[in-house]
């Protein structure tokens, strides 16, 4: 029994099936059964399915007769599927790299429950992927499995059967078949969910659903819409030789019917000239056969409800035309008032353009305004250090002004006094861009000093990755970098990187991360009361936990049992957790010896407390380095992180330190000492010295006697890493190493 049956009815899409079938076909997980159903096509799909079949023993090729429909077809892939979960993919759409292995996970994960929900993002032909807007409700925070009951809101997400994994024997128990006719998904889907005992969630991207420019039944004009009304008098069917359920879900299907008919209506394209009327007739009988008492709807909605109850095309267009007045009054309001305040601020910012610039004044940004910190944060210390006569200003949120340092003028972005420094102020400082209606002007120095060495693509490396680089305006990236006059670079790899994805005139300044400095110079004492601060017990083992960003994802990939973790290693270690900056979600409640840091203003401070990191493909590894403290990489996904964002070295292949592939060889790698050992070491210092050449802990002193003080020719030359003593760690003075003899005969890496 394969692990899975992956069905795909197949029918006039031979431009697209290709893609489709080797999106399955090429998946890193193979226990999988490809069952074509060429439902008559008159194109060659039935040809390509056989030459697949031909090449791939997985591929079982199911011919029709006669031309039945997707419902139908899907029924007939059915009855040939053996697989333990049934999973239906239309034909003109692709499952994601790695989506089949993450399935699986998941369903281990939640005890094999009858329906696993998935993600989905609806690519254009221009490239744009644009993902699930109730992406939020398939979080996998809380108790799962779980029933419908326990999560009603999964109604709202998109009634189709392509973006869930179903147990077969629930399917083959339950006796659910797909009716013939459009909107088929609808009374497959409400029932199933509502039957399941056991469902769960999965917080991933897995099907990429094509958004055709033209094809597509559901977007032409024809009077099969009207077989809308069939589906959901099967949907009440069900209610009723079900009662157990009515009670629960017969308002809720109400209302979803309601939405479902008012949508159909409403698309200017759907019913052809004439049968506008008709199909609301035929709605405001739906409506009064099923209706039942529920709680009043939204405003919004309370027009929909009122134009499917009355029935009449003449009070519709009256009510939608109140309804788009009203909207559209509050909007002009509004935009009018915002429009006011931005051009009263724009002609202050003219006018200020107009006046001398101020050679003693810098502004400071990191993080789209996000508090102090990174390399402008160690920048504007080393200016006030290094060149007092310089003032110095900082643009964040109002709600990250605590992070600042009282000697440094704090701005909020957007006001007057925002401006006037943007338009006065000699140096421009961020580690992202600024406002881009910002105007560089002749004397302004804008330093760019980035925030991290590239592991992932960047800039213009992205334009063939969607999930990636979604919304990105690549013209407005490269107007950015035109504006740049200096970027820093930690090492001749990121120089490479920053010099190719961004072709602009700037000068690079290959000094080393200024945030870094903080490695060398820190002391012992330093450390220690870092630790304190964060709660660490002294003489404890601290684990600095800090995956990096999935861009498939909606939230933070929770691959890692942190407590059953702390609970094989024993008592002596604690572990810091530290979510990506883009997500909001901790990846672990606190507690005695798992402590959330995620919302900690300064990283290096948590890397200065802890005695080893644990990332997957963060770039905090290149800064961690630095520290010459054990890195060890749980590199679980990489195959799809690798599809997804693309990087631009296989970091297994050049790790900083052991390798983990599993929770349970994690583990292994800290009970033994692995981690620390004298492999750990030899892979940590041929990573040192590749990418930490010039952090040496004078980075931001080089920078500020290059830029501002005009010393380019007399810098403080780079120490050697072997003449550097980083802060030492705290809590591994007496944790033994592990006996020669405990390596296993074949490295970690």
């Amino acid at each position: 029994m394969p692990r899975f049956s992956v069905i795909v009815p197949v029918y006039k899409v031979q431009a697209y099936l290709h893609a489709c079938l080797e999106s399955v076909l090429g998946q890193s997980f193979t226990d999988l059964e490809l069952i074509a159903v060429d439902d008559a096509s008159p194109d060659a799909c039935g040809a390509i399915i056989d030459e697949h079949a031909a090449h791939d023993a997985r591929v079982k090729a199911v011919h029709l007769k006669e031309n039945v429909g997707l419902g139908p077809a899907r029924n007939a892939g059915m009855a040939h599927a053996t697989g333990e979960y049934l999973i239906f993919l239309d034909s003109d759409d692709t499952l994601t790299p790695g989506a089949l292995h993450a399935i699986s996970d998941r369903l281990k994960e939640t005890d094999g429950p009858d329906v696993l929900i998935y993600d989905y993002a609806r690519t254009f032909w221009s490239g744009e992927a644009v993902r699930n807007q109730y992406a939020a409700l398939l979080t996998e925070e809380g108790r799962a499995p779980f029933r419908l009951i326990d999560r009603p809101g999964l109604l709202r997400l998109l009634m189709v059967a392509w973006n869930k994994a179903y147990r077969r024997d629930f399917i083959e128990r339950e006796g659910f078949t797909f009716p013939p006719g459009l909107y088929e998904d609808t009374p497959w889907t409400a029932p199933v969910l509502m039957k399941a005992d056991a469902i769960a969630t999965l917080d991933r991207v897995c099907v990429h659903y094509l958004q055709r420019r033209r094809g597509s039944i559901l977007r032409t004009t024809t009077r099969r819409h009207f077989e809308i009304f069939d589906q959901y008098e099967r949907v009440f069917a069900f209610l009723d030789e079900h009662p157990e359920l009515s009670a629960a879900w017969r308002p809720v299907l109400f209302r979803k019917m309601v939405d479902h008919l008012s949508a159909v209506f409403t698309k200017r394209d759907r019913l052809p000239r004439g049968s506008r009327a008709e199909f609301l007739r035929r709605a405001r009988s739906h409506y009064r056969r099923y209706r039942v008492p529920g709680p009043r709807p939204r405003a919004r909605a309370r027009v929909r409800h009122g134009l499917v109850r009355l029935g009449t095309h003449r009070t519709y267009r009256t009510l939608w035309a109140a309804l788009r007045f009203r909207s559209r009054a509050k909007r002009y309001a509004t935009t009018a008032h915002r429009r006011a305040k931005d051009a009263v601020l724009q002609l202050h910012y003219r006018v200020q353009l107009r006046l001398p610039l101020r050679a003693d004044r810098a502004v400071f940004s990191s993080y789209w305004g996000r508090g102090y910190g990174c390399n402008p944060g160690a920048l504007e210390a080393a200016m006030r250090e290094h060149a007092p006569h310089m003032r110095t200003a900082w643009i964040a949120d109002p709600s990250h002004h605590h992070t600042l340092p009282t000697a440094t003028r704090r701005l909020c972005p957007g006001t007057a006094a925002y401006w006037t420094a943007l338009a006065r102020s000699k140096y421009l400082v961020n580690n992202v861009d600024f406002d881009r209606r910002l105007v560089k002007r002749p004397g302004q120095i804008m330093i760019q000093t980035q925030h991290g060495t590239p592991l992932k693509l960047m800039g213009l490396d992205l334009q063939d990755r969607p999930a990636a680089a979604r919304g990105m305006d690549f013209a407005a990236l490269l107007r950015n970098a035109d504006k740049w006059d200096y970027v820093l670079s930690a090492n001749r790899h990121s120089t490479l990187v920053w010099e190719r994805v961004f072709p602009a005139s700037f000068t690079t300044l290959e000094y080393g991360y200024p945030r870094n400095d903080i490695y060398q110079r820190a002391s012992t004492a330093d450390v220690a009361r870092h630790r304190e601060s964060l709660g660490i017990p002294r003489g404890a083992v601290a684990i600095l936990y800090a995956p990096t960003l999935r861009d498939y994802r909606h939230s933070q990939l929770r691959s890692l049992d942190l407590e059953r973790i702390l609970r094989g290693l024993g008592p002596r270690y604690v572990i810091l957790t530290r979510a990506h900056h883009s997500y909001e979600a901790p990846l672990a409640p606190s507690s005695d010896r798992l402590i959330d840091v995620s919302h900690h203003p300064n990283v290096e401070t948590l890397c200065l407390a802890s005695d080893a990191l644990v990332t997957d493909y963060s770039s905090l590894m290149f800064d961690y380095a630095n520290l010459d403290r054990p890195v060890v990489l749980y590199a679980t996904d990489w195959e799809a992180y690798e599809a997804a964002r693309g990087t631009y070295f296989d970091v297994r292949e050049f790790p900083p330190g052991v390798i983990a592939r599993s929770e349970d060889e994690l583990t292994d790698i800290f009970a033994t000492g692995h981690w620390r050992g004298s492999r750990s070491a030899q892979l940590r210092a041929a990573f040192r010295d590749r990418f930490c050449v010039y952090d040496d802990g004078r980075a931001a002193e080089r920078v500020v006697r290059h830029v501002v003080l005009g010393e380019a020719g007399g810098l403080p030359s780079v120490a050697p890493l072997a003449d550097r003593h980083p802060a030492p760690a705290a809590g591994v003075a007496d944790v033994p190493l592990p006996r020669a003899d405990a390596f296993p005969p074949t490295p970690r890496c």
